[in-house]
């Protein structure tokens, strides 16, 4: 059963936590990661280098070591992630994003962000392809929380700048035979604890080559048979994550329905 209710603990103390205070739900602020779970942001310099690179994609203009900087909680007791780097200043996304070294096809993710000041602006990539906007102000189809350009933004469920918001994520991959799609990809998430998405299927890779893998081909229609990895999107706005864990699944039906 899904429990979208917190019961604090001390069992956990990694980095990013409030000691003692570490919520043991299954999907908010707070989730520890699921059995099998993969923790892959903790708030470590170690972390990021060692599971992260930069997606070197047709407008990649910074260079390793990672230039995102490892900062103290704002809110909480230990360090976070932040989406720094000059490459990106002005807005300039795809020059410094951040994407796992390991691919993923289908999968269960947790992800916590904070934007620091209004207009704050980022992206979940899910594959390094499909983005879950983090855009605080935007309440359209391209604003906070949207399966960009496919869902109006859940907007209620933004706890706002300056504090700790969380996407539950499950996504299943496109399906091919014989080289040719069949079954579009499909995501569910909730948002803070709230169902904000339910099998919503995804038509193409939004914004271009720029954007991510498959963005350039065939106007993003041309999505192809590959795993790939999460990206973060750094578009020149301080936005900080934390406590991210990615369960890989096997979705053998035309599902996102959260199991766990």
């Amino acid at each position: 059963m899904l429990r979208i209710f917190f019961v604090f603990t001390s069992v956990l103390t990694c980095h990013g936590f409030n000691a003692g205070a570490t919520a043991v739900a299954d999907v908010g602020v707070g989730a520890a990661p699921l059995g099998g779970a993969e923790v892959i942001i903790d708030g470590s310099r170690k972390m990021l280098d060692e599971k992260w690179t930069y997606w070197e994609g047709p407008r990649f203009s910074s260079s390793l070591p990672i230039k995102w900087k490892i900062v103290d909680d704002p809110v909480d007791d230990g360090t976070v992630v932040m989406t720094d780097d000059p490459a990106a200043a002005g807005g300039k996304y795809g020059t410094a994003d951040i994407v796992t070294k390991k691919p993923y096809r289908d999968f269960r993710l947790h992800i916590e962000f904070l934007v620091i000041k209004p207009g704050g602006n980022s992206g979940v990539y899910l594959q390094n392809r499909f983005e879950i906007q983090v855009l605080d102000g935007d309440k359209t189809k391209h604003g906070m929380g949207a399966v960009i350009n496919e869902t109006e933004s859940p907007y209620h469920a933004y706890n706002g700048f300056g504090k700790w918001n969380a996407y539950d994520i499950n996504f299943r991959a496109a399906r091919f035979e014989d080289g040719k799609l069949t079954q579009k990809p499909r995501v569910s998430m909730y948002f803070n604890g709230k169902k904000v998405h339910d099998h919503v299927e995804i038509n193409k890779v939004w914004g271009g080559p720029n954007s991510g893998v498959d963005g350039g081909n065939d106007n993003g229609f041309g999505i192809t048979d590959t795993p790939q990895g999460l990206k973060l999107q750094c578009e020149g706005h301080d936005v900080r994550y934390r406590n991210t864990w990615i369960k890989e699944l096997d979705l053998k039906e035309s599902s996102t329905d959260f199991s766990e």
